[in-house]
């Protein structure tokens, strides 16, 4: 995961920009694997990438409405399942919402989520260590843990600026 990208964006930051480079890294992505950036999941990740909040799918759906037919829950679903296997897309478990990722990684790489409960929005950070000793303490139980998330809520650095 590189570190070029702020965790948590500034409230005023250029979120067009954001946007665009976020779209541009998710066309490489596709291209260097060889899979189809079809127009519903552009369509897809555009409605995540409105803003640095996760969305359910039904809110994708809504947002999606606001510029085109009204797709069908499977359509959206099967896209974000394409976008979350390539690493463009993370489930937020606890909000049962998915979460656009412009970082540089794949798929099965182990990242905290830190989830500002003021603003809504969700920072991704990378935590192999924390996941390692996680799945060492797992299986030293002899458990075999398949699926390790990190998701920390409290409050950014924005929202206690704010304050």
């Amino acid at each position: 995961m590189t570190a070029a990208k702020p965790t948590f964006p500034a409230p005023d930051h250029d979120h067009d920009r954001c946007t665009a480079d976020a779209l541009l890294h998710a066309e490489r992505v596709c291209e260097r694997r060889a899979q189809k950036f079809t127009p519903i999941r552009r369509q897809v990740l555009q409605a995540l990438l409105s803003s640095h909040r996760p969305l359910g799918a039904y809110e994708v759906i809504d947002e999606l409405a606001k510029s085109m037919p009204r797709p069908a829950p499977i359509t959206v679903y099967r896209a974000l399942d394409f976008l979350m296997g390539n690493g463009l897309v993370h489930r937020i478990e606890s909000r049962n919402a998915y979460l656009a990722c412009a970082h540089d990684h794949d798929a099965a790489a182990m990242v905290a989520f830190l989830i500002c409960e003021r603003c809504g929005s969700v920072g991704e950070i990378p935590a192999a260590p924390v996941a390692q000793s996680l799945n060492t303490a797992a299986r030293a139980t002899g458990f075999t843990p398949t699926l390790s998330v990190v998701e920390i809520t409290g409050t950014c650095a924005h929202c206690q600026k704010a304050s």
